[in-house]
Protein backbone atom coordinates (compact mmCIF):
# COMPACT_ATOMS: atom_id res chain seq x y z
CA UNK A 1 0.00 0.00 0.00
CA UNK A 2 2.87 2.50 0.63
CA UNK A 3 4.03 1.52 -2.67
CA UNK A 4 0.46 2.49 -4.28
CA UNK A 5 0.34 5.54 -2.51
CA UNK A 6 3.88 7.22 -2.89
CA UNK A 7 5.63 5.63 -6.28
CA UNK A 8 2.31 4.70 -8.13
CA UNK A 9 0.24 7.85 -7.20
CA UNK A 10 2.53 9.67 -8.80
CA UNK A 11 4.05 8.11 -11.81
CA UNK A 12 1.12 6.76 -13.29
CA UNK A 13 -1.31 9.68 -13.08
CA UNK A 14 1.15 11.73 -14.51
CA UNK A 15 2.04 9.02 -17.40
CA UNK A 16 -1.50 8.86 -18.32
CA UNK A 17 -1.45 12.61 -18.67
CA UNK A 18 1.77 12.38 -20.99
CA UNK A 19 -0.33 9.88 -23.50
CA UNK A 20 -2.96 11.93 -23.62
CA UNK A 21 -0.23 14.93 -24.88
CA UNK A 22 1.29 13.03 -26.62
CA UNK A 23 -1.67 11.59 -28.54
CA UNK A 24 -3.84 14.55 -28.86
CA UNK A 25 -3.38 15.17 -32.33
CA UNK A 26 -4.14 11.43 -33.41
CA UNK A 27 -6.93 10.60 -34.09
CA UNK A 28 -9.24 7.25 -34.85
CA UNK A 29 -7.89 3.77 -34.80
CA UNK A 30 -4.58 5.32 -34.64
CA UNK A 31 -5.05 7.18 -31.48
CA UNK A 32 -6.89 4.27 -29.73
CA UNK A 33 -3.68 1.47 -30.89
CA UNK A 34 -0.96 4.13 -29.91
CA UNK A 35 -2.35 5.03 -26.33
CA UNK A 36 -3.01 1.40 -25.44
CA UNK A 37 0.61 0.56 -26.69
CA UNK A 38 1.87 3.72 -24.38
CA UNK A 39 -0.04 2.25 -21.67
CA UNK A 40 1.42 -1.64 -21.77
CA UNK A 41 5.03 -0.21 -22.52
CA UNK A 42 4.68 1.72 -18.95
CA UNK A 43 4.27 -1.37 -17.63
CA UNK A 44 7.04 -3.12 -18.93
CA UNK A 45 9.50 -6.01 -17.81
CA UNK A 46 11.38 -3.62 -15.78
CA UNK A 47 8.02 -2.25 -14.12
CA UNK A 48 7.43 -5.65 -12.87
CA UNK A 49 11.23 -6.42 -12.12
CA UNK A 50 10.91 -3.52 -9.53
CA UNK A 51 7.48 -4.49 -8.40
CA UNK A 52 9.07 -7.84 -7.52
CA UNK A 53 12.19 -6.34 -5.57
CA UNK A 54 9.95 -4.44 -3.67
CA UNK A 55 7.62 -7.49 -2.66
CA UNK A 56 11.36 -8.83 -2.28
CA UNK A 57 12.42 -5.80 0.27
CA UNK A 58 9.02 -5.54 2.36
CA UNK A 59 9.24 -9.53 2.77
CA UNK A 60 12.32 -9.21 4.05
CA UNK A 61 14.05 -11.66 1.68
CA UNK A 62 16.99 -9.47 1.13
CA UNK A 63 18.97 -12.54 0.16
CA UNK A 64 16.08 -13.32 -3.15
CA UNK A 65 16.94 -10.03 -4.63
CA UNK A 66 18.98 -10.93 -8.04
CA UNK A 67 18.87 -10.89 -12.04
CA UNK A 68 16.50 -13.66 -12.16
CA UNK A 69 14.06 -11.78 -10.99
CA UNK A 70 14.50 -10.01 -14.35
CA UNK A 71 13.73 -12.60 -16.71
CA UNK A 72 10.73 -13.55 -14.54
CA UNK A 73 9.29 -9.84 -15.41
CA UNK A 74 10.22 -10.61 -19.02
CA UNK A 75 8.32 -13.77 -19.16
CA UNK A 76 5.68 -12.40 -16.81
CA UNK A 77 5.14 -9.37 -19.15
CA UNK A 78 5.20 -11.20 -22.18
CA UNK A 79 2.53 -13.69 -21.48
CA UNK A 80 0.60 -11.08 -19.80
CA UNK A 81 0.64 -8.91 -23.11
CA UNK A 82 -3.20 -10.36 -24.44
CA UNK A 83 -4.58 -9.17 -21.00
CA UNK A 84 -2.39 -6.19 -20.32
CA UNK A 85 -3.67 -5.31 -23.60
CA UNK A 86 -7.47 -5.68 -23.72
CA UNK A 87 -7.26 -3.90 -20.26
CA UNK A 88 -5.19 -1.26 -21.36
CA UNK A 89 -7.10 -0.48 -24.50
CA UNK A 90 -10.56 -0.05 -22.17
CA UNK A 91 -9.06 2.17 -19.50
CA UNK A 92 -7.10 4.23 -21.87
CA UNK A 93 -9.94 4.65 -24.56
CA UNK A 94 -12.92 4.71 -22.50
CA UNK A 95 -12.19 5.53 -19.31
CA UNK A 96 -12.67 9.83 -19.13
CA UNK A 97 -8.80 11.07 -18.10
CA UNK A 98 -10.52 11.45 -14.27
CA UNK A 99 -11.09 8.18 -13.74
CA UNK A 100 -7.77 6.05 -15.57
CA UNK A 101 -5.81 6.34 -12.45
CA UNK A 102 -8.77 4.12 -10.69
CA UNK A 103 -9.05 1.70 -13.44
CA UNK A 104 -5.79 1.56 -13.65
CA UNK A 105 -5.27 0.95 -10.12
CA UNK A 106 -8.03 -1.46 -9.87
CA UNK A 107 -6.28 -4.01 -13.01
CA UNK A 108 -2.61 -2.83 -11.15
CA UNK A 109 -4.03 -4.72 -7.61
CA UNK A 110 -5.30 -7.46 -10.04
CA UNK A 111 -2.01 -7.44 -11.59
CA UNK A 112 -0.09 -7.47 -8.51
CA UNK A 113 -1.41 -10.60 -7.46
CA UNK A 114 -0.23 -11.76 -10.60
CA UNK A 115 3.30 -10.63 -10.61
CA UNK A 116 3.90 -11.97 -7.12
CA UNK A 117 2.85 -14.88 -8.59
CA UNK A 118 4.80 -14.96 -11.63
CA UNK A 119 7.99 -15.95 -9.32
CA UNK A 120 6.31 -19.44 -8.68
CA UNK A 121 4.81 -19.76 -12.23
CA UNK A 122 8.16 -18.74 -14.22
CA UNK A 123 10.88 -19.71 -11.84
Amino acid sequence: MFIGATFYAFEIPNYFDWIVKKTQFLKGIKATVTKTILAIAYFNPLWIARHLLFIKLFSGKLEAIGFHLLEIALWSFLVNIPISFIANYIIQNRFKLKWRFMGSAVFSAIMAIYYALSETIFS
